[in-house]
């Protein structure tokens, strides 16, 4: 009869300890898909999807008027990557999500008035072109590797921001101008350029990654 007793009152101590340590997680939420160039249910003041997908249309519209483009008999070759594309801005932003849009959306619209150069891939093509010369692997279907082009323009341009803050009600205001430009080579003359604004103002919780 005592060691029944041991044993529930053991049995109850667990039981009691079990209780008092579970936690009930609360229920997730349901992943919803939202628009890339609406406003999302998240939002701040800093860049965001529809910023990006907004001004990289609007500079495709605008390269593909400019007279260095539109005006030429032969295509120009241009290098559209982040390389010479700087954030001086407070917001935190992947500069590729600009360019990368940027030289696809290009690429898909300018139907041949372009040609694009892979300078970001460079070493892939320099690996493949020594292996061709080392006999290690054979010409493609277009016959011996051709040296790499050089070109005509290249991408340049920043983000820059200017920030205001009501320390009494803890709004922040935020200007940004986004700049691209196209650099001829050689002369460094600019043939091109276009400067995207807006601001936004809010109570800015968000963080951006």
């Amino acid at each position: 009869m005592r060691n029944l007793v041991v044993v529930s009152l053991l049995v109850s101590l667990a039981a009691g300890c079990m209780s008092t340590t579970r936690v009930d997680n609360e229920p997730g939420r349901r992943t919803v898909y939202d628009d890339p160039s609406t406003p999302g249910r998240v939002i701040g003041v800093g860049i965001e999807s529809q910023d990006i997908v907004s001004i990289t249309d609007e500079m495709v519209r605008d390269v593909l008027a400019a007279p260095a483009v539109a005006g030429r008999s032969s295509p120009p070759r241009v290098v559209v990557d982040a390389y010479y594309f700087r954030n001086e801005s407070s917001s935190t932003i992947n500069k590729n999500l600009f360019t990368d849009l940027l030289r696809t959306q290009l690429n898909r619209a300018a139907t041949g008035r372009l040609v694009f150069l892979a300078r970001e891939h460079a070493g892939m093509t320099e690996k493949e072109r020594a292996l061709e010369e080392e006999g290690v692997v054979t010409g493609g279907t277009q016959g011996a590797t051709k040296p790499a082009y050089g070109y005509d323009y290249r991408l340049g341009g920043r983000i820059a921001s200017l920030d205001a803050i009501d320390r009494r009600t803890g709004l922040t205001s935020r200007y940004h101008q986004v700049t691209f430009e196209l650099v001829e080579r050689g002369s460094g003359v600019i043939v091109w350029s276009k400067t995207c604004q807006f601001k936004k103002t809010a109570r800015d919780d968000e963080i951006y990654r």
